[in-house]
């Protein structure tokens, strides 16, 4: 009976294995769903910020081409205002943190549950933006055409320096001759 209990052993172990790796298989599409809606869940609620943002980019004059917004999708889904400010969601994946990247690093400009909150900070932003585009016009004068120097031939300053030069000799050879008497 022992030598049947030992037959029956190693052929329920393969199964055992198989129906384990089926198992975990299964739990790990199921982790890999849930990532994936979460993932979904983030770029929903953003697609639901940017919606929000409508009205103010509307605002903004064709002519201003700061602002390049769109949403990303990646590992971590953002929301662009700019080339350096953007808006992600945070960890609980419930809350908005607007950032700016600076040379210091990333800096968080707000943090809300509350879309409309979100829209408030960005639209200050856009606005110092804007102002910061119109000091940096303003700061920039136009340079004002130069006036064409006449060319000028090096004959006179060669002449010039030719003269000095033989009154330098003359001098020296004057000082000379007179220190010998």
């Amino acid at each position: 009976m022992s030598d049947a209990q030992n037959a029956a052993s190693p052929s329920e172990s393969p199964m055992r294995l198989r129906d384990a790796l089926r198992r975990a298989r299964i739990e790990a599409a199921d982790r890999t769903g849930v990532v994936v809606d979460l993932r979904d869940a983030e770029v929903a609620r953003l697609e639901i910020l940017n919606d929000a943002l409508d009205p103010l980019f509307a605002l903004v004059p064709d002519k201003v081409d700061l602002f390049d917004r769109g949403i990303s999708q990646g590992e971590t889904p953002r929301l662009w205002i700019d080339v350096v400010a953007h808006v992600l969601m945070g960890r609980d994946k419930r809350i908005y943190r607007f950032v700016q990247d600076t040379r210091y690093g990333r800096m968080v400009l707000a943090e809300s549950h509350d879309v409309h909150a979100i829209v408030d900070a960005v639209t200050d932003y856009v606005a110092r933006r804007m102002i910061e585009r119109e000091h940096a016009l303003v700061a920039t004068p136009e340079p004002e055409p130069e006036a064409k120097a006449k060319p000028r031939r090096g004959w006179g300053m060669f002449l010039l320096g030719f003269l000095l030069g033989a009154a330098a000799l003359f001098g020296v050879a004057l000082y000379a001759s007179l220190r010998n008497f």
